[in-house]
C-alpha cells in the first residue's frame, strides 16, 4: 500500500503533458466537425447546381445558410457553457453535428438541405466558443498557445478532409457520402469527450475546488495546481464584480472586447476565409475546368494550409502571438494584390495556384488561428462565455455577410470589367486595415497565465484608445 501510495503522490508530482494533449485532441474535434462542414459545402456545391439547379443567389445561400446557426449558436453557447459546463456543451455541438450529416445527405429538396445545413451551423456555433474556451482553461500558459491552435489545426484538417472525400467521391457525383462522413468525427467526438475532465476553471467558479485541484494536479503537478487554483479563487472573488454581461463594457475591459469582436470581423472580411469555400470554383474559372481537377488543386491548397497551421502550432508560443499576427496580415494584403493581378492580366493554371499559397500560407499562420486564441485568453474566467460567445457570434455574422457577397460582387465585376480582379484588391485593402490595428491594438499574452492576462484591463487602456481616436 505504501509502494502504491508513493507512486501515485510522484505521479502527481509530474505534470501530465501526455494527458493535457489527449485531452486537447478530443476538445479539438469540435474544431474538425467544424472545418468538415463548413467547407465541404466549397466541394460539394459544383455538383449541388446541378441536382437542385440552383441560380447564383440560391447558390450563394446554400453555401451560407450554414452562417445562419453559426450566428445563433455562441448565444447557446455561452449560456449553456455557464449553466452545464465546457464539456457538455461541446457534446451538444456533437450531437447536432452527426443530425446534420445524416440530414443533409438524405435532403429531398433544397429546403431540407438547408434547415440541415443550419442545424449543422448551431453545432458549429457552439463548437467555436466551447471548444477554444475548454483548451485554454485546461492548458498550461507554457503551451497554452499551442494547445489552442490545436483547435485551428483540427479546422484545418477537417477541411482538408472534407474535399479528400469529395475527390474521391467526385467521379460518381455522389455528393450525398460527402456529407454522411461526418458522422465518424462525430461519434469520435462524443465518446471521446465520455473520458475528458471537466474545465477546473468552471468547477471552481461553480465552488468544486477539489474536483478542479485534482484535475489541474493531473494537469500541471500539485505545487502548480494548488498555485493557480488559488489565483483562480481569488480572480473569482473581485468584490462587485459578478459575471454580468454589462462588465464587459466597464473601462478597460471593453478594450479586450474591442480587440475580440474586430479580430473576429477582421478573419472573415479580409478574404482567406470566402477563398477557401469558392476554391474549386475560382479553380475552374482560372483554367482547372473539369471538377476532379479543381478539387484537387484545392487539396493542395488544404495540404499547405495544414503545414502552415503546423508552423503557427510550433511557433506561437516560441515568438509570440503580436509577430505572428503582423507577418501574416501582411503577407496576406500581398497576395491578395497578386491575385487581383492574375485575373486582370488573365493568368491561369499555376499562376493562380502559386499566389494561392500565399494568401492561405500567410493566413494559416495569423487570422487563422490567433483570433480563436486571443479571444479565450483575454477575458476574466467569469465573463469568459459571454466575450466568447460575443466574439463568435461577430465571426459568423462578418462570415454570412462575405459569403453571401461573394458571388454577386464577382458577377458583378465580371460584368462590368470583364474581371473579378476588384474584388481581390479589396481584399487586401481590408487586410492594410488589419494590419494598422494588430500593431496598435493587440498585446502580447505569450507566457502569461489566464489570470494575469484578465489582471493586466485597466481603465488607462480606455483612456489610451481615446487619446488615439
Amino acid at each position: 500500500m505504501t509502494v502504491v501510495a508513493a507512486s501515485e503522490l510522484a505521479e502527481q508530482e509530474q505534470p501530465g503533458s501526455f494527458y493535457v494533449y489527449l485531452i486537447s485532441a478530443v476538445a479539438a474535434l469540435g474544431g474538425l466537425l467544424m472545418g468538415y462542414h463548413l467547407v465541404i459545402i466549397g466541394a460539394a456545391i459544383i455538383f449541388l447546381k446541378t441536382a437542385f439547379d440552383l441560380s447564383p443567389v440560391a447558390i450563394g445561400f446554400a453555401v451560407s445558410s450554414a452562417a445562419i446557426g453559426c450566428v445563433v449558436g455562441p448565444a447557446v453557447a455561452g449560456s449553456l457553457g455557464e449553466r452545464i459546463g465546457r464539456k457538455w456543451t461541446l457534446a451538444i455541438a456533437g450531437c447536432f453535428f452527426g443530425a446534420a450529416a445524416v440530414g443533409t445527405a438524405f435532403a429531398g429538396n433544397l429546403v431540407q438541405f438547408n434547415a440541415f445545413r443550419i442545424l449543422g451551423g448551431l453545432g458549429v456555433g457552439i463548437a467555436s466558443v466551447s471548444s477554444p474556451m475548454y483548451l485554454a482553461e485546461v492548458a498550461p500558459a507554457r503551451i497554452r498557445g499551442r494547445l489552442v491552435t490545436c483547435y485551428q489545426l483540427a479546422v484545418v484538417t477537417g477541411g482538408l478532409a472534407s474535399i479528400v472525400v469529395s475527390y474521391w467521391l467526385a467521379p460518381s457525383g455522389n455528393w450525398r457520402w460527402m456529407f454522411a462522413a461526418q458522422v465518424i468525427p462525430s461519434c469520435a467526438l462524443l465518446f471521446g469527450l465520455l473520458l475528458a475532465p471537466e474545465s477546473p476553471r468552471w468547477l471552481v467558479e461553480k465552488g468544486r475546488q477539489p474536483e478542479a485541484l485534482r484535475i489541474m494536479t493531473r494537469i500541471s503537478g500539485s505545487r502548480e495546481a494548488e498555485i493557480e487554483i488559488e489565483a483562480i479563487s481569488r480572480s473569482l472573488a473581485v468584490p462587485g464584480e459578478t459575471g454580468r454581461m454589462s462588465e464587459l463594457f466597464r473601462p478597460g475591459t471593453r478594450v479586450a472586447l474591442l480587440i475580440a469582436v474586430s479580430l473576429a470581423v477582421l478573419q472573415q472580411w479580409t478574404g482567406a476565409g470566402t477563398l477557401f469555400l469558392y476554391a474549386p470554383v475560382i479553380f475552374q474559372k482560372a483554367g482547372f475546368y473539369k471538377a476532379q481537377d479543381a478539387l484537387m488543386q484545392t487539396i493542395l491548397l488544404n495540404v499547405w494550409n495544414l503545414i502552415c497551421t503546423l508552423v503557427a502550432f510550433w511557433l506561437v508560443d516560441r515568438v509570440g502571438r503580436r509577430p505572428l499576427l503582423l507577418t501574416g496580415i501582411a503577407g496576406m494584403a500581398a497576395g491578395f494584390v497578386g491575385m487581383g493581378a492574375v485575373f486582370k492580366f488573365g493568368l491561369s493554371g499555376g499562376y493562380v495556384l502559386g499566389i494561392m499559397l500565399v494568401c492561405v500560407g500567410t493566413y494559416a499562420i495569423s487570422l487563422g488561428p490567433l483570433p480563436w486564441l486571443i479571444m479565450s485568453e483575454i477575458f476574466p474566467t467569469r465573463l469568459r462565455g459571454k466575450a466568447m460567445a460575443i466574439g463568435s457570434l461577430s465571426v459568423w455574422l462578418a462570415l454570412f455577410v462575405a459569403n453571401q457577397a461573394f458571388p454577386p460582387l464577382v458577377s458583378d465585376l465580371e460584368k462590368k470589367f470583364g474581371t473579378p480582379a476588384l474584388a481581390f484588391w479589396v481584399f487586401a485593402a481590408v487586410c492594410c486595415v488589419a494590419f494598422v490595428f494588430a500593431w496598435q491594438m493587440v498585446p502580447e499574452t505569450k507566457g502569461k497565465t489566464l489570470e494575469e492576462i484578465a489582471r493586466s484591463w485597466t481603465p488607462a487602456d480606455d483612456r489610451r484608445i481615446r487619446s488615439q481616436a
